[in-house]
């Protein structure tokens, strides 16, 4: 497996990333479903039966995804854990065509929640959650990884998108 490795200090610094990502897609979603019960609005959907089916699809890749990515951490001996310092970027697999599958993972999950269950109001509410996503952790992610490992960093944001 190809990965970048890290200087051979130990590394203490952590992005500072202002929550955890799953936490912050959750927090949205069980906004968004509160919300359909104290504030419904009406918008067309599938039928019920095609849209939990389409859900539970959706469910499943970005599961599948996000556990292809984690995997790809673990071989490379990194930390998936935000909190936690970078050891080594991850430049294969998966890592080639997305600098976030994870997070690509994780929009795609709770897109199949909010159609699984018919929600207009989680799906509005993935605007602002990747907002959140976008400033409060991926930016700060980038910026750590461009102190912490310089040029590699660097020549790999370079080659490969940020989403897909």
């Amino acid at each position: 497996m190809s990965s970048e490795s890290s200087p051979t200090q130990e590394p203490t610094e952590t992005a500072r990333v202002i929550a955890k990502p799953p936490v912050i897609y959750a927090g949205f979603l069980v906004l968004g479903l509160v919300l359909d019960r104290v504030w419904p609005i009406e918008l067309p959907m599938p039928a019920s039966d095609l849209r939990k089916v389409l859900g539970l699809a959706m469910i499943a890749i970005g599961a599948g995804l996000a556990l292809w990515a984690f995997r790809q951490f673990v071989r490379a001996g990194t930390n998936l854990s935000t909190g936690k310092p970078t050891l080594a970027i991850v430049t294969d697999g998966i890592y080639r065509f997305s600098r976030n599958p994870i997070y690509v993972g994780l929009t795609i999950f709770y897109l199949g929640i909010a159609l699984a269950t018919g929600s207009p109001w989680a799906f509005a509410m993935l605007a602002p959650a990747l907002a959140v996503m976008h400033t409060g952790v991926i930016f700060r992610e980038e910026r750590y990884l461009e102190r912490r490992f310089g040029a590699a960093y660097l020549d790999y944001k370079a080659r490969v998108r940020r989403w897909f």
